[in-house]
């Protein structure tokens, strides 16, 4: 049983990771698909007591962001893996502006989430902490180790 937590600023190619690495195995959850936070809680809970992957497809910018789904998955002992995509702002405007329709979002909330965003930290309760740097040529994966 694992819930993964995707975080970063719109462009960072989290829901291209999300479809390339967990399309066959985890429930994606994404709130711009699902709308409210209502039918978003209803599907998080579904996935508790089905003991069904899930894996958050969000910007999740700060601790509060991610504790929604954080305590329940802890609460069902779902393994929590933290995800931290890490880009120059400018590189994830350039990507979204490649983007058409409902994909493409305002420079402005690129640089909002930006600002507001806060590293993931083992004592949020994540299991696991997972560095995705973002570059032109592609994406990086690194391990974060606790701290001693």
């Amino acid at each position: 049983m694992e819930t993964i937590i995707l975080c970063g600023i719109q462009g960072a190619g989290k829901s291209t990771f999300c479809r390339d690495r967990y399309w066959d195995s985890h429930i994606r959850i994404n709130y711009d698909m699902l709308r409210t936070r209502y039918r978003e809680k209803l599907l998080v809970g579904a996935c508790i007591e089905a003991k069904q992957p899930f894996v958050i497809d969000a910007t999740n910018p700060t601790n509060d962001d991610r504790k929604r789904y954080l305590a329940p998955a802890k609460a069902a002992r779902f393994k929590v893996v933290g995800i931290e995509f890490q880009i120059v702002t400018g590189l994830a405007i350039a990507r979204n502006a490649a983007r058409s329709g409902k994909g493409h979002v305002p420079e402005k909330a690129i640089y909002a989430t930006a600002a507001k965003f806060q590293p993931l930290t083992f004592d949020e309760g994540f299991d696991e902490i997972w560095q995705a740097i973002v570059t032109v040529n592609g994406i990086e994966i690194k391990e974060k180790q606790r701290e001693i």
